[in-house]
Formats: C-alpha cells, structure tokens, sequence
C-alpha cells in the first residue's frame, strides 16, 4: 500500500503536504497511510481521485490475501463441528467476531450462517429418527444414518469453502442472505 501511494504522489510531483491539502486530509493521515495504514471509504476515495486512479489499484494483494487468509481460518475452524456439538457455529463465531477486517467478517458471518443451518438439520433429524425408524419399520439405527450424511455434508462445505477461498478469495457454498 504505502509504495503505491508514494510512487504515484511522487510521479506527480508531490508532497505529502500537497497531497494531503488536495484530497482534504490531514498530513498525519497521509504519513500514516504511505507507512502502511490501509484507507477505506472517503478516504480511499479520496487520495484515489488526486492520485487519477481507481480505489481498487491502491489496495494490494497481500492485503487481500492477508483477509482471506482469516476467512480460510474462520472456515477451518468450523472443523471442530465434526468433534464438539455445535462446535462449528461456535468457533467461527467467535473468530468472526473478533476480525477487524470487513471483508473477513462478511465471509465469516456466511461460513456460520452455512454451519447453524446444517446444525438446525442435524438436531432436528436426531429429534424426529427415532419416529421415521419406527413408521417405517426399520432395524437399523436411522440416527446413525442421518449423522453419518451430515458429517459428509459438512466436510463437503467446508473443503468446498476452502477451495474456493484459495482460488476465487470468495465462497461458494452461501446463503443468498446472511442472517447475522
């Protein structure tokens, strides 16, 4: 980000001084963003629109690799979901809510919208197998069933998941709306 930034304002002839009285910030924010702060809103735009440049060619891969990269942590985690009851709402949960980058906190809050719907099923086909198996007259534990085919569709979504983070930094298995 900062090499960005300053290769640009120096191409143009420019101090951080100048910079930042035309784009309408301060000098310490642009100090602070050529050190390596990432801009985000009015600010990205702004500096953008001085520099004659998209928003989007300011900010650097790695700082996109460094936000999906939490986002695969976050999916890992869900994991857990295979050992622990209900682990796999609670760990991305937690670590979603402790992300500070938005783009990892988006793709953290679809990972466990995924996840609580496949432990909502889960339950509820634990709660009703004992009445399948008996309406239909079946002597093998139809719980087992069920559990085994949930613990295949979850892996499924999360290597699923974790593929597409590694090859398209987004997911592919999401609900249309994310309910958190």
């Amino acid at each position: 980000m900062k090499n960005k930034v300053k290769i640009l304002r120096e191409g143009k002839n420019m101090t951080q001084a100048e910079l930042a009285e035309k784009s309408g910030l301060s000098l310490r924010t642009v100090q602070r963003i050529e050190a390596g702060t990432v801009p985000k809103g009015f600010t990205l735009k702004a500096i953008a629109g001085i520099l004659e440049t998209d928003p989007e060619n300011l900010i650097s891969a790695d700082e996109e690799k460094s936000s999906v990269d939490r986002a695969k942590l976050i999916n890992l985690s869900a994991l857990l979901g295979l050992i622990i009851p209900f682990g796999g709402v609670i760990f991305p949960l937690i670590l979603t809510y402790k992300t500070e980058d938005p783009v990892s906190k988006e793709l953290g809050k679809n990972i466990v919208s995924v996840q609580i719907i496949l432990a909502v099923a889960v339950s509820v086909l634990m709660i009703i197998s004992p009445f399948i198996q008996k309406l239909l007259s079946v002597k093998i534990p139809l719980f087992l069933v069920f559990l085994i085919a949930f613990l295949c569709a979850k892996l499924f979504v999360i290597i699923k998941n974790g593929i597409c983070l590694n090859t398209k930094n987004d997911l592919c298995i999401k609900l249309k709306t994310s309910f958190l």
